[in-house]
């Protein structure tokens, strides 16, 4: 595997000790900058503080969980990636974390490889889709050299994830992406039909558009397929 260039600093948030240094030894000795803290209340400061290029962040903590810390880091202007660890096998745990700004999750007992492939997928991401020409489709601006995006002049705020998405619409505006097209290009991997991730982050960025059901939308589900985001917004 090529050296990160820059070595990527990622903060492990686990109370596990033993799998808190598992993780960290394994991510080390993939040339990552790894860091573990595993208490929930001193998590918030830390990872705003220190701002890692990446945290993983376990659900269940002491003193404050995982989504509660996912929340406030967000509203703190954290917005890199996070990628989430749940214990549990029922869909609850993946849907709260993606609705407080998660990025990606996996599931435990980790296989390290899984948890390596799907944080290089996040951070690929960003150094993937590179500064380049602004998209203006009207009232909607978006900038990938300042990662900022518009609505009306008004910024938008968004998490790493959610920009990334609205940016790959954006870029295919008019045209219908399909759901295997997204899970590729932006978690890596192929869509098995069942993940919600996606459809999560487009309500979240939905929302944030204003974009609720009105007449014309400027996100639209094309049923069975995708998305398609409207041209001229």
């Amino acid at each position: 595997m090529k050296k990160q260039e820059l070595t990527k600093r990622i903060l492990v948030v686990e109370d596990d000790e033993r799998l808190a240094e598992m993780v960290a030894s394994f991510l080390s000795d993939h040339d990552f900058r790894t860091t573990i803290e595993g208490d929930g209340g001193r998590a918030v400061t830390r990872i705003l503080h220190e701002e890692p290029d990446l945290v993983v962040l376990d659900v269940m903590l002491p003193a404050v969980d995982g989504f509660t810390i996912c929340r406030r880091v967000r509203a703190g202007g954290y917005a890199k990636p996070i990628l989430m660890l749940t214990a549990r096998s029922a869909d609850i745990d993946e849907v709260e974390g993606l609705e407080d700004g998660a990025d990606d999750y996996v599931r435990k007992p980790v296989r390290p490889r899984v948890l390596l492939a799907r944080i290089n997928a996040l951070l690929r991401r960003k150094e993937a889709h590179a500064p380049s020409a602004r998209v203006d489709l009207g009232r909607l601006v978006i900038d990938p050299r300042s990662r900022v995006a518009t609505l009306d002049q008004q910024g938008l705020v968004l998490t790493d994830g959610e920009f990334e998405l609205l940016l790959y619409l954006a870029r295919r505006a008019g045209t219908i992406v399909s759901r295997d097209e997204i899970y590729r290009e932006l978690r890596g991997i192929e869509y098995d039909g069942m993940d919600r991730s996606v459809d999560l982050r487009i309500s979240r960025i939905r929302r944030k558009l204003n974009d609720t059901g009105g007449t014309p939308s400027i996100i639209r589900s094309v049923r069975g397929v995708g998305y398609l985001l409207a041209e001229v917004v």
